[in-house]
């Protein structure tokens, strides 16, 4: 009875979305028989995992990642798969200590998993040494912090500057700063500036690199509501005019409305991974 209803709710989804084939069909055969059980059939599952593009760059593989303090061994993610496209926006939700952190650093390079494989396509991030990594995040990724980072001796025009130097194909600084829409205040100090437009030059400088991927870690936390809303639909634009791909660590739920896709972590496990099936405007959000 599962086999025949897996066949026809499967055949129904691939009839009307048939580029995600070969997506599917790879993550099943990463599935143990036992965990298709577990899960009440693997084609639900690989459904909601396979990010809703035929261009998959992401790929995390049974990824775990254990810590050690001291002689306690802390287990921060447990067995991830996850599945994420050129161009998706993705809200990672979950209460603090759920592993959301660790999963963005490891996506990003800063941190490798202790076990799984990692690979961003043609890059084996669980395999790669310091050099790697740099490599890996000087050329394909930007990042949004919930602190700014910002120097202060330099105006905002010059804070953007300064990745363009290292970045092999950036985008014109001033450009970056027009997309956030802070044009106006390109030479004023981070002092001369709001919360807002400090996190906003961070967008700025973190996109003028031209990354694969955006990842931000908790971009809202330190700012009021109506600011908030303002850097949120600053990514959303990010994500809309350039087609990077966004992912967004958050405990805000209702952030999780923008999003193509939603991943809820708890205890280290992906436990839902659902798909909007209209993306909410930053000015509709209410928290």
């Amino acid at each position: 009875m599962r086999s025949k209803k897996l066949l026809r709710y499967g055949e129904r989804w691939l009839q009307s979305h048939p580029e995600r084939e070969l997506i599917v069909k790879k993550y099943l055969r990463t599935m143990e028989p036992g965990d298709r059980s577990h899960h009440g059939d693997g084609m639900a599952t690989a459904l909601n995992n396979v990010a809703g593009s035929a261009e998959v760059v992401f790929h995390v593989g049974a990824v775990s990642k254990t810590y050690q303090a001291g002689d306690v061994a802390v287990v921060a993610l447990r067995s991830i798969e996850l599945d994420l496209a050129a161009g998706e926006f993705v809200v990672i939700l979950g209460p603090s200590g759920s592993g959301k952190s660790t999963l963005l650093n490891i996506l990003g390079g800063l941190d490798t998993p202790t076990s799984g494989d990692v690979r961003f396509r043609d890059h084996w991030l669980s395999q790669a040494g310091d050099a790697g990594l740099t490599r890996f995040r000087r050329e394909h990724v930007g990042f949004v912090f919930q602190f700014y980072n910002l120097i202060p001796s330099l105006t905002a025009l010059e804070n953007v500057s300064l990745v363009t130097e290292i970045a092999e194909h950036p985008m014109d600084p001033g450009e970056a700063l027009r997309l956030v829409g802070l044009t106006e205040r390109r030479n004023h100090f981070p002092s001369q500036l709001s919360g807002g437009e400090q996190q906003r030059v961070a967008i700025a400088r973190a996109v003028a690199k031209n990354p694969d991927i955006l990842l931000c870690d908790e971009p809202t936390g330190a700012l009021d509501y109506p600011t908030a809303k303002l850097v949120l639909d600053v990514l959303a634009r990010v994500n809309e005019e350039l087609h990077t791909l966004v992912a967004v660590i958050t405990h805000n739920t209702a952030i999780a409305a923008m999003a193509d896709r939603v991943i809820r972590l708890r205890s280290g496990e992906i436990v839902e991974i659902s798909r909007n099936a209209r993306k909410a405007h930053s000015e509709e959000l209410v928290w």
